[in-house]
């Protein structure tokens, strides 16, 4: 049975709806099968061919043998009323089929691009998502996803960063972020055209989203700056960034392979007088001035948070003042022991580290307050033995100045007696 004009249908529907003329023959030929096999006296072996060039369409069998297996040759039983039950079929099937392509063609055209950014305009939001449009398909921004206190507008046109891509019976889902650390990483490569050609590397990110985000750069070409790359001629280019991020800040960094100068940077805008790296712990002692404090702790902990996470180093911060007292109570002397359960009385003791005696609570106040007098009466004995040995000098000074001015006094008066 040659059809020309279902040839001319197929192509122009293929052509309107996007898929392939083969996609469209498949489709048709299985319906065509599905509709033959519910005829009465249909073969149970039997398939439907289509002729590509001529839209010839065929019906071919073939036996079974004991065991259910095709045997003999083929043969054409096409029936002489197939041209009406293919259009009747066709236009039951094929729509359903077509619409499966659709949906697999869309599946595919986004399923590789888990970490790319797309644009979409807002449709509609709730407390639970919001459906952006991307021309074809519809992208979900799940609320866990979205910036807090970021109201987006209807109609407006937001960037999002593709997160997943799921496969449903209704066709693709596509799940983006606002607050995904790569959001920052993909604007930064529309803005700084030393990125996208891989001149200049974003290293590390740590973000908050809605408040502040630290990006750590590298240079890959020691005549460009990375720093300078990503700010542009008066900050122009940080600010499209800024902008799309309804202007969360963001703090550019140089990376460095040097762990204490990667965490006094990573610190920035606070200026850092010492890193003490601890490699077993994983842990970075930064030292900085008393009026640096504040500024290297940041709002609520957040410049040193986004800095921990943004070098991989647990940060502990400590001023100059803190690390002397920290210093001066380590230099003192302490006993050497531990408090213990005395398994006979069930009570508190105190064990010498170096005698192995037990003390109970009230010996070990006992003495403690005996030790503090003590100290107390060596202190007044020493301040004492001071005070002795300043008076013979002072009571000296003293009587040579009487005898001076006793002598002044007779040397005064000689002329008058």
């Amino acid at each position: 049975m040659s059809n020309p004009e279902l040839m001319d249908a197929l192509s122009a529907l293929a052509a309107d709806k996007g898929v392939t003329v083969d996609t469209l023959f498949a489709a048709l030929a299985d319906a065509l099968e599905s509709a033959y096999k519910r005829m009465p006296g249909a073969h149970e072996y039997a398939w439907v061919t289509i002729d590509p060039d001529s839209g010839e369409i065929r019906v071919m069998a073939q036996e079974l043998d004991e065991d259910g297996e095709p045997t003999g040759p083929e043969f054409d039983v096409t029936p002489d009323d197939f041209g009406r039950i293919a259009a009747q079929t066709a236009r039951q099937v094929m729509s359903q089929r077509i619409r499966e392509a659709e949906r697999e063609m869309k599946y595919e055209e986004y399923a590789g691009r888990e970490g790319d950014i797309v644009t979409g305009i807002i449709q509609q939001s709730d407390s639970r998502y919001t459906l952006l449009d991307l021309g074809k398909v519809e992208a979900l921004l799940p609320q866990a996803e979205q910036v807090p206190y970021e109201r987006p507008e209807p109609n407006s046109r937001v960037k999002a960063y593709i997160v997943e891509v799921r496969k449903t019976a209704k066709g693709p889902q596509i799940v983006v972020s606002r607050t995904h650390p790569g959001l920052i990483k993909r604007l930064f490569e529309l803005e700084v055209p030393e990125i996208a050609d891989g001149v200049v590397e974003i290293k590390a990110c740590a973000r908050e989203p809605g408040h502040r985000t630290k990006i750590a750069v590298w240079s890959n070409d020691s005549n460009v700056d990375p720093v300078g790359a990503c700010v542009g001629a008066r900050g122009a280019r940080v600010r499209m960034v800024v902008n799309e991020l309804r202007g969360e800040k963001i703090d550019i960094v140089p990376f460095s392979d040097d762990h204490a100068d990667f965490v006094a940077k990573a610190l920035s805008p606070a200026k850092v007088k010492e890193v003490r790296i601890d490699e077993e712990y994983g842990a970075a002692e930064v030292i900085v001035p008393d009026y640096q404090l504040s500024l290297a702790i940041g709002k609520e902990g957040q410049n040193a948070r986004l800095a921990a996470r943004l070098t991989g180093w647990q940060v502990n911060i400590k001023s100059e003042t803190q690390l002397a007292e920290e210093e001066a109570y380590g230099n003192q002397d302490w006993a050497e022991g531990e408090w213990v359960t005395d398994p006979e009385t069930g009570e508190q003791v105190w064990q010498d580290a170096a005698t192995g005696e037990a003390m109970s609570i009230e010996q070990w106040t006992q003495a403690a307050e005996e030790q503090a007098a003590g100290d107390g009466k060596d202190a007044a004995g020493a301040a004492s033995t001071e005070a002795d040995a300043e008076t013979p000098a002072s009571v000296a000074t003293t009587d040579a100045g009487a005898t001076a001015a006793a002598s002044t006094s007779g040397s005064e008066e000689s002329p008058v007696s």
